[in-house]
């Protein structure tokens, strides 16, 4: 159930009815072309192709076509209502027209996901016919599927164990090689991570992964990815309140992403190679989690006191780029749901990004606006480097002022990325609060198809 499948998507054009897509600079234009009755129908109704509108055409058996106004919208949210207002059991396809068919395609994927491992949908979308040429943006569609399905999934169904074994099983799909780290093994190579998942009786692994495209050469961009897969955070002994935890099934986002990304680029075969690691844990309270003051020895050999608990996001992420950064790739990503800082600043829509490279990060962002798929960048300031100091370690996990919260973090992430390793983090909500056109409320792909446009550009700035 976390990868379902497009049955929505017609396999045929046949009996499929017209979606016209029209702006208000092309109306009158549209409606000399209908059939006079239509016409008058659609101006006695007031229709004037504003973003979202939707009119049906009546015709001699019952409704005959549909007609979607998008005012000046290029986004291909505008079409993700579609798949619920258009008639149940009836096949459509979109009429060219003044818009891009690659995000109306996008976009009626997006609006046709439903969460339904708990429960039968009583409404199913109506089918859409897809002509060919439209591979990307099915790829884009169902990795984000993908995504959403992890994310919503509840913590006592998608554990540590639950996670890795997607993320082999992916692997798995498209040929990569994976390795799965538990007990000892885990314990040597990634000793925050087994620090962080102590307190759980669910036992915490790491998955790796190497994909190289079929076009790329040994010496091919690598673009490594980590990605903070917390499955569920009580914040350890330094606890969250009731309230905090009731979305903190989402704390594995940033892994969900990050696999996400990775499916999109094994699936168009980018010619690029790809390392991909996830930490796969769990934050609980028992008598041998981790406490605050505690010193814990992480894979570079720093050593890191724990001023909090419920940084763990850092912790788990931490030994995932000193690994990384010993392959030198091409781009370093690393994505998780971190610090509530990056809400307070940015809100839920916005993905903060921090970046060691000004080119590569700007890039980022235009690609971003690009996709519809924005972010906003924050600083990696130094400035504040010197409040992650502890008396008694290298570091601390927090910093020792209650400010900018989600640069510290950064700051703190940068210590274990190997200087001249192009670098970036995404402190991301991985979550819409309320439904939006094609954005259902749930678990939400975040900065994943802007990074997948960067990944199709070849990393150039």
């Amino acid at each position: 159930m976390l990868d379902q499948s497009f049955d929505f998507i017609a396999p045929s054009a046949q009996g499929a009815r017209p979606v016209h897509v029209v702006r208000p600079a092309g109306l009158s234009g549209f409606l000399e072309t209908l059939p006079p009755a239509q016409a008058a129908f659609l101006r006695d109704g007031g229709f004037t192709a504003k973003s979202g509108e939707l009119r049906f055409l009546p015709g001699q058996s019952g409704i005959e076509g549909a007609v979607l106004g998008i005012g000046t919208d290029t986004s291909p949210f505008v079409f993700g209502t579609l798949p619920m207002q258009l008639p149940e059991s009836s096949t459509w396809k979109f009429e060219a027209g003044d818009y891009d068919d690659q995000a109306a395609t996008l976009g009626y994927c997006l609006g046709a996901y439903r969460y339904k491992q708990f429960t039968s949908a009583s409404r199913q979308p109506a089918s859409l016919f897809v002509p060919d040429g439209h591979d990307l943006s099915k790829i884009q569609a169902a990795a984000t599927w993908m995504v959403r399905d992890l994310i919503n999934t509840p913590a006592n169904i998608l554990g540590p164990v639950e996670l890795a074994d997607f993320a082999v099983s992916l692997a798995n799909r498209y040929g990569a090689v994976s390795e799965t780290f538990s007990g000892a093994a885990l314990e040597n190579a990634y000793p925050t991570i087994a620090a962080v998942g102590r307190g759980s009786s669910r036992p915490p692994q790491v998955v790796t992964f190497h994909w190289r495209g079929s076009t790329a050469h040994e010496s091919a961009p690598l673009l490594s990815l980590c990605g903070k897969g917390v499955c569920f955070d009580t914040g350890g002994y330094d606890l969250k309140p009731s309230a905090g935890m009731l979305r903190m099934k989402k704390d594995m986002g940033g892994a969900a992403t990050v696999l996400g990304l990775a499916r999109m680029v094994m699936a168009a075969d980018l010619p690029i190679r790809l390392a991909v690691r996830v930490g796969c844990v769990e934050n609980s309270v028992s008598g041998t989690a981790m406490r605050p003051s505690d010193v814990i020895r992480t894979r570079s050999g720093l050593s890191v006191e724990v001023g909090n608990t419920d940084a763990e996001g850092r912790l788990v992420l931490c030994d995932l780029l000193d690994e990384a950064s010993e392959e030198h790739p091409t781009l370093l990503v690393d994505c998780a749901t971190l610090t509530g800082a990056a809400r307070v600043a940015l809100g839920p829509e916005l993905p903060a990004l921090f970046s060691n490279d000004d080119a590569l990060g700007d890039a980022l962002l235009r690609f971003g606006n690009m996709a519809h798929d924005p972010m906003w960048r924050l600083p990696l300031w130094p400035g504040y480097d010197e409040w992650l100091k502890s008396s008694i370690a290298d570091l601390n996990n927090v910093s020792s002022k209650p400010m900018a919260g989600a640069i510290t973090a950064a700051l703190y992430l940068q210590r274990f990325v190997k200087a001249g390793v192009p670098w970036m983090h995404i402190d991301l909500y991985a979550w819409n609060d309320q439904g939006r056109p094609g954005r259902p409320e749930g678990g939400e792909a975040m900065a994943m198809r802007a990074l997948f446009a960067l990944a199709r550009d070849g990393f150039r700035a």
